[in-house]
């Protein structure tokens, strides 16, 4: 059997969907099963097991590997669908549900091309472009899959897999990172294995963005209420962000060193918690099984949340008036009316439930 699977970006929408691909091994060790992604948004799948080949495109450069073959330049894209062609895909399943992610599924000339149906896409016109769909359900309920209370986007993923007989009976993420020296040095220094935690402040959106000088509250009030320093993650652009928590954090918080996804994937790991924003490096926590605070302002966490039951989420979606816009339409974002209190509960909440608080709430350090 092999499977070509398309889900382009973003990085949290891959994480999700990874699920599908160690489902479709776990029934099927035999499958060969490739993913089809934008560079940008590659290298999660470079951590990923089960893959045969991660398929780039809209790529800088061209190259192969082992394990990757990338199509940049101008003739990138004929020279993508040149080589879908001749991989002969038993199955295409479309994760994405855009018409260009549709398109790719088409081209790969699969003998079933496999995406959702109309009313579950972003955009319904895909559907046109499939062999057949699948209308997914909210499981266990069986109730349909649409709107905020229909159920995680995990297990809306997971039910294209009825159309090739599937049944998954859990969900796994099959990541495995390593870090560089550099990064357990950082481990190491912020007090190790579950002795830190980690704020991630950074968004593509800006209104998934909370406040950074409540960012360095908080990490001031979690050293002194629970024992634990804080390392900041930032991404591209980010590093004067995470440097604003640390000045505003009275020492409690310093900015992690660069890392790759790999190594964030190891930095979340080990953390004893991390809170963070709708972004893709929590859904990467997420899939390390490390205790979340979830912070939600114009998603909805019912769809885009942790999985995890004892995970804490606070929203501010129910007064959201811009969902899955990238830009708020109000003169401040609804995320900024989560307060620095009701974080700092929450965090030291979730810490108490895994058994990792180290002082008690209100007791100084």
């Amino acid at each position: 059997m092999k499977i070509l699977i398309v889900r382009l970006s973003a990085l949290g929408d891959i994480v999700h969907a990874l699920p599908v691909l160690a489902a479709i091994k776990k029934a099927r060790p035999d499958a060969q099963v490739d993913w089809l992604v934008e560079e940008n948004y590659a290298s999660i799948l470079s951590i990923a097991s089960g893959l045969r080949k991660r398929i780039i495109v809209r790529a800088s450069r061209s190259f192969a590997t082992s394990d990757a073959v990338s199509f940049g330049g101008l003739l990138g894209y004929k020279n993508a669908a040149s080589y879908l062609w001749n991989q002969d895909y038993d199955f295409a399943l479309d994760l994405q549900g855009l018409i260009k992610s549709a398109v790719w599924a088409r081209i790969s000339f699969a003998d079933r091309v496999i995406g959702f149906d109309g009313p579950n896409l972003r955009e319904p016109q895909a559907a046109f472009l499939y062999s057949e769909t699948v209308t997914p359900l909210n499981r266990p309920t069986g109730e349909l899959a649409n709107g905020p209370t229909g159920g995680h986007v995990i297990q809306k993923n997971l039910s294209i897999l009825s159309a090739l007989q599937i049944k998954p009976d859990a969900v796994e993420l099959p990541l495995a990172p390593q870090a560089t020296a550099e990064t357990m040095a950082a481990i190491t220094a912020a007090g190790g294995r579950r002795g830190y935690v980690v704020l991630n402040p950074g968004a593509a959106w800006p209104n998934k963005r909370w406040p950074p000088d409540r960012f360095g509250a908080l990490a001031a009030a979690l050293r002194d209420r629970a024992g634990l320093c804080s390392l900041v993650t930032w991404g591209p652009s980010e590093r004067d962000l995470a440097d604003s928590i640390g000045q505003a954090s009275s020492g409690a918080a310093t900015a992690a060193p660069a890392t790759s996804v790999s190594d964030l994937g190891v930095l979340m790991r080990e953390a004893a918690l991390v809170v963070s924003g709708d972004t893709g490096p929590l859904h990467i926590a997420a899939a390390m099984g490390t205790p979340l605070v979830g912070l939600y302002g114009p998603t909805w966490p019912e769809r885009n949340g942790p999985w995890d039951p004892n995970d804490v989420v606070i929203s501010r979606a129910h007064i959201c008036v811009c969902h899955h816009k990238r830009q708020c339409l109000r003169d401040a974002p609804c995320i900024n009316e989560i307060t620095l209190e009701e974080v700092v509960s929450a965090s030291l909440k979730r810490l108490a439930g895994a058994g990792l608080v180290t002082h008690s709430p209100g007791e100084g350090r």
